[in-house]
């Protein structure tokens, strides 16, 4: 295996593990103060690191493992043609939202997710919005890759599904980081949609159809789509980060939260598999392939020619 599949590998296996020892300390160990006063001193200790700095790392590795894959699969320029739009926009919106309350609604950031950038947004915040926004739009590019036939509804049906598996994502997320016993986040203003307000729907899905379409238009002369086994490590990426923030909402929230548990299911989970299916097999690429080598061999001199 290459240093770089390798390095991708590790890196997608610790931000699973992060999440899982995250979700036990959040559920478990957390709302259970004597497991943790029976713990060893130096166990204690470890524990309170770990509690203090598992947010920073289930991010920073889950960045790396979709920044990795890109790279191998695409090359740096691709990559940096979608982590650069989506880190510095992401992060523009997110310190015009806690400075303003424009796009997402007034919020402020607690501790847990690392230094803050100008005192306001956790510097993790933008790379969550890249690896997730990544995987997004490579599932809903490569699903429409040959279901859709004209190339500018191609293009924008995969900017608008890309947004939407990312806001779809946000109906757990927010829920589990803003009003769980052990928030991440605040809002500052009573919200109508289960304490969010519903501009912050609009602010999710308006940030991400504006840094996936600048994406866009640097793959805008790639043939970047991937197939159905080559989309793993994105359908994974979304299916783990969705359960993180369900299970959370679904256990530590009440009842009323199964409805934006079920919308994110309805509108992320079941689009993403469906994506990932509709994606051609190898089998298809190959075949495809030889076959517009068999017409470009067979055109007239001439007309190939102009073909360039």
């Amino acid at each position: 295996m290459r240093p770089t599949a390798l390095t991708e590998k590790i890196s997608l296996i610790i931000h699973i593990a992060s999440m899982l020892f995250g979700l036990a300390g959040l559920l478990i160990v957390l709302p259970r103060p004597e497991i943790i006063i029976s713990l060893p001193p130096p166990l204690q200790t470890l524990f309170q690191l770990s509690m203090a700095g598992g947010g920073v790392v289930y991010i920073i590795f889950g960045a790396l493992a979709v920044a990795l894959y890109l790279y191998r699969n695409c090359g740096l320029s691709a990559t940096l043609g979608f982590a650069l739009p989506a880190i510095f926009l992401s992060l523009s919106s997110e310190l015009l939202g806690t400075s303003t309350g424009f796009p997402f609604g007034h919020y402020a950031y607690l501790n847990g997710l690392g230094y803050k950038i100008a005192g306001l947004v956790p510097f993790t915040i933008p790379l969550s919005w890249f690896y997730m926004g990544a995987v997004c739009y490579l599932l809903a590019r490569s699903g429409l890759r040959m279901q859709v036939s004209n190339s500018w509804l191609k293009e924008v049906g995969a900017i608008a599904l890309g947004a939407l598996l990312l806001t779809a994502w946000d109906f757990v997320l927010d829920p589990a980081m803003s009003q769980s016993p052990f928030p991440f986040w605040e809002f500052q203003e009573t919200g109508a949609f289960f304490g969010m307000p519903y501009r912050n729907i609009t602010g999710w899905f308006g940030t991400g159809t504006v840094f996936i379409t600048v994406a866009a238009l640097f793959w805008k002369n790639s043939q970047i789509a991937f197939a159905r086994t080559q989309l793993t490590l994105p359908l994974m990426v979304y299916l783990v980060n969705f359960a993180f923030g369900a299970l959370i909402t679904l256990v530590a929230l009440d009842t009323r939260f199964i409805l934006p548990t079920i919308l994110s299911i309805v509108l992320g989970v079941i689009p993403a598999i469906v994506l990932w299916w509709l994606s051609v097999d190898q089998a298809q690429i190959l075949e495809a392939n030889r076959q517009k080598e068999f017409n470009t061999a067979n055109l007239p001199d001439k007309q190939v020619v102009n073909n360039y």
